[in-house]
């Protein structure tokens, strides 16, 4: 018999020579031998159609009428729990990828990036597409937080790499997971959306009902970057209406980014409404990570809100958020991207937040019950300490 190279199959299939060493390995190409080092597949072997295994798998996961994939992306994101039972849910998980990912989904969302990193570590080339994706996200979500800019950007290009192995348009599920990554992907870095992304109406109807309320954060915090701060509020209240907040990770990012919207159109009442939504549903399992992404627009809220009750919990709030803004900085502005803007005070920086999007001093005095004065005395310190004069150029040293 006859053998082609793993090269000269992916350029007769028009796929990825990684994609080609993995269906040898998994058995999927009939007749494959190893020769030492190499794998030696039949001229007359065909391209495994992933599509079968994908339509078995899709058999065993229902929700009404409607057949859902992914059910192995982002598991505990996708999981319905009562809040305080979250790691006991994880426990009683089958031991494997699932559980495993699982547990580093939560210690990434309870502000343990160092945990998520070493647990996602040695699943970013594992051969479940979904577990190798998720693997992958959670990496350069923790990595962001801990500064390690270049592993967080390693682990998107894996998960980019991976996609383009897949065809998306023979299994319309995975072409859904596919986009669902690359949204929450690019959303992390605060990037525009990739041009080639399909609209959210194709994709959201194939996701289960967990990632569907994720992806619909994602879709309200793009909208947020852009400004809509109207459209985006709407696409949080009509998500948590439909949802009823039964998954308790996306119901919190979708709380957080509305606090951001109403913070942005001077609603402070109605972002309070939110934040205490939000802090009912992270607390009992310490979900506390996304208050932290989210912390700018907070401003005194928090201090008000959470500090006097659960001091130990804002310090941790206010460590996370020094610790992403200063990822989300080396980021954006590489030549300032080191941790001066570390310096300030939590007060300074809730000020300077708060200035840098345009507030007076007078507004921001009303909104933290502090008087214009000492307004105007933190927002000078915070100048001094970030070595700039004018107001404008707070946003360098900000999140959005």
């Amino acid at each position: 018999m006859e053998y082609m190279t793993v090269r000269e199959a992916a350029g007769k299939w028009k796929i990825s020579e990684r994609m080609v060493q993995k269906y040898c390995a998994e058995g999927k190409i009939e007749g494959v031998r190893k020769f030492g080092v190499s794998w030696g597949i039949p001229q007359c072997a065909e391209k495994p159609d992933i599509s079968q295994s994908v339509k078995k798998k899709e058999n065993h996961t229902k929700s009404g009428s409607e057949i859902h994939f992914c059910m192995e992306l982002m598991p505990l994101m996708n999981t319905a729990f009562k809040p305080g039972s979250c790691v006991k849910m994880i426990e009683a998980m089958e031991d494997g990828p699932r559980k495993d990912i699982a547990l580093a989904e939560y210690h990434y969302f309870s502000g343990q990036p160092e945990r998520a990193v070493i647990e996602t570590g040695r699943y970013l080339a594992h051969p479940n597409m979904e577990i190798r994706l998720s693997g992958c996200l959670i990496y350069s979500y923790a990595n962001l937080s801990l500064g390690q800019i270049s592993r967080a950007r390693y682990a998107l290009n894996e998960m980019r790499r991976n996609m383009e192995d897949i065809d998306s348009e023979a299994v319309p599920q995975i072409g859904a997971a596919k986009a669902f990554c690359a949204a929450a992907g690019a959303v992390l870095l605060h990037l525009p959306l990739p041009e080639k992304l399909p609209p959210l109406q194709t994709y959201l109807p194939l996701l289960p009902p967990g990632l569907q309320a994720f992806a619909f954060y994602v879709q309200a915090h793009y909208t947020y970057l852009k400004k809509e701060y109207g459209k985006s509020v709407g696409i949080v209240e009509t998500t948590l209406a439909m949802q009823q907040e039964k998954y308790p990770i996306p119901a919190i990012y979708l709380h957080l980014v509305a606090v951001m919207d109403y913070m942005s159109l001077k609603q402070p009442e109605q972002a309070r409404e939110h934040l205490l939504a939000a802090w009912d549903l992270a607390r009992p399992d310490d979900l506390i990570e996304g208050f932290g992404e989210h912390h700018g627009l907070l401003g005194g809220m928090l201090e008000a809100v959470i500090k006097k009750r659960w001091p130990e919990e804002f310090k941790r709030i206010i460590e996370i958020t020094y610790r992403f803004s200063a990822g989300w900085r080396k980021v954006h502005n590489p030549d300032t991207g080191h941790d001066v803007a570390d310096n300030l005070t939590t007060s300074e920086f809730a000020v300077a937040m708060l200035a840098a999007r345009g507030w007076t001093n007078q507004e921001i005095s009303e909104h933290m019950s502090i008087s214009p004065n000492t307004v105007k005395h933190y927002v000078s310190m915070a100048l001094q300490k970030l070595h700039i004069k004018r107001r404008q150029d707070l946003k360098k040293y900000m999140l959005r």
